[in-house]
C-alpha cells in the first residue's frame, strides 16, 4: 500500500516537472518580451528624456498630468474609440449578416471565404494605397464611378478633406477588418451539428430565427473571443492610420498608437520625447486591460455544449 502511495505521488512530482519543463519556455519569452518592457515603460515614463544618451530628469507623474491638457492627446483618444465603437459595429455588424448568408447553404462558400479574406493578405501600405487611389478627388474610382453613375454633386466631393479624411479611413478600416472576423465566426458556426438546424426547421422555425436563436448563442464564446480580438486591434491601431496619411500624416488620423511613435521618434522632423511618449504608452495599456476585463465581465454567459 505505502509502495503505490510513493509510486502515485513519484508520478505526480514528474507530472509537474514536465509541465513546468514545457511552460518555461513560453514563459520565459513572456517574461522577456512583455513583463519587463511594461515594467520598462512605466519607469521610463516618470522621467524627462529624449532615448539617448543624455541624463535621464525624473518629473514623476509630470507626463501624465500633461496628457490630461493635451488637446492632441485627446483628439487622439477620441480616434481611437471611434475606430473600436463604430468600426466595430460595422465590423461585427457586416461579419453577422455574411455569417448568416454564408451559412445558410448557399454555392460558393468557399469563394466566398477567400474574398472576404483577401484584404487581410495584402500588405497594409498596399491596402492603404488603393483607398488613397479610390478617394482621390481627381480621377479616383469612387468619384469617377459616381460622375458615371450620374451623381455629379458627389462626384466633386473631397472624402480626404480635414473634416471628412476620418471617416474615409473608418470605411477602409471596416472592410479590411470584416473578412477576419467573419472567418471566425464562421469557424464556429461550421461546429454547430446541422441535425439543431433540421429539427428547428421541422419546428418552423425560419433562417432569421435559425440565426438569432440557434447559431448566436451556440457561437457565443467564438464572439467574446473576437470581441476581444478587436478591443487590441482597435486600441493599438497605427499601421493602417500611419500608412493612409501618406507623407504627412494629419492630426485628424492621429490614434493613441501614432501620436505615442510621433512623439516617441517624430515624424519628418525629430520629437524625440521618449519619456513622454511611454506615459502615452501606459495609458493605452490600461484602458486596453480594462476594456478587456469589462468585456469579459459583461458578455460572461453559461456555455452551449453540443
Amino acid at each position: 500500500m505505502s509502495g503505490n502511495l510513493e509510486e502515485s505521488g513519484g508520478s505526480r512530482k514528474f507530472s509537474r516537472l514536465l509541465i513546468s519543463g514545457f511552460l518555461a519556455p513560453a514563459t520565459s519569452i513572456y517574461l522577456l518580451f512583455f513583463l519587463i518592457p511594461v515594467f520598462c515603460t512605466l519607469y521610463i515614463s516618470l522621467f524627462d528624456w529624449s532615448g539617448f544618451g543624455e541624463a535621464m530628469k525624473f518629473v514623476g507623474v509630470r507626463n501624465f498630468v500633461r496628457l490630461w491638457a493635451d488637446p492632441i492627446f485627446w483628439l487622439s483618444l477620441r480616434n481611437t474609440f471611434a475606430i473600436l465603437v463604430v468600426g466595430g459595429a460595422f465590423v461585427f455588424g457586416l461579419a453577422l449578416l455574411f455569417t448568416a448568408l454564408i451559412d445558410s447553404g448557399i454555392w460558393g462558400k468557399k469563394l466566398f471565404r477567400f474574398l472576404f479574406f483577401l484584404p487581410n493578405i495584402l500588405a497594409v501600405v498596399a491596402v492603404s494605397a488603393m483607398w488613397s487611389y479610390i478617394y482621390n478627388p481627381k480621377g479616383g474610382l469612387l468619384n469617377g464611378a459616381l460622375k458615371a453613375l450620374g451623381f455629379t454633386n458627389l462626384s466633386a466631393f473631397l472624402w480626404t478633406s480635414p473634416q471628412h479624411i476620418f471617416w474615409a479611413m473608418l470605411v477602409a478600416i471596416v472592410w479590411v477588418n470584416t473578412g477576419f472576423f467573419l472567418i471566425l465566426l464562421l469557424a464556429g458556426a461550421d461546429k454547430i451539428p446541422r441535425d439543431i438546424y433540421e429539427a428547428a426547421e421541422l419546428d418552423g422555425a425560419g433562417t432569421l430565427k435559425k440565426f438569432v436563436f440557434i447559431t448566436v448563442p451556440m457561437i457565443w464564446d467564438v464572439m467574446v473571443i473576437s470581441f476581444v480580438i478587436w478591443i487590441i486591434m482597435a486600441m493599438k491601431m497605427f499601421e493602417f492610420p500611419y500608412a493612409f496619411g501618406l507623407i504627412q500624416i494629419p492630426q485628424q488620423l492621429y490614434t493613441l498608437g501614432v501620436y505615442l511613435f510621433i512623439m516617441g521618434f517624430g515624424h519628418r522632423e525629430p520629437i524625440y520625447q521618449l519619456g513622454y511618449a511611454a506615459a502615452i504608452g501606459v495609458v493605452l495599456l490600461a484602458l486596453t486591460f480594462s476594456l478587456i476585463f469589462l468585456a469579459r465581465r459583461l458578455l460572461r454567459r453559461a456555455t452551449l455544449e453540443f
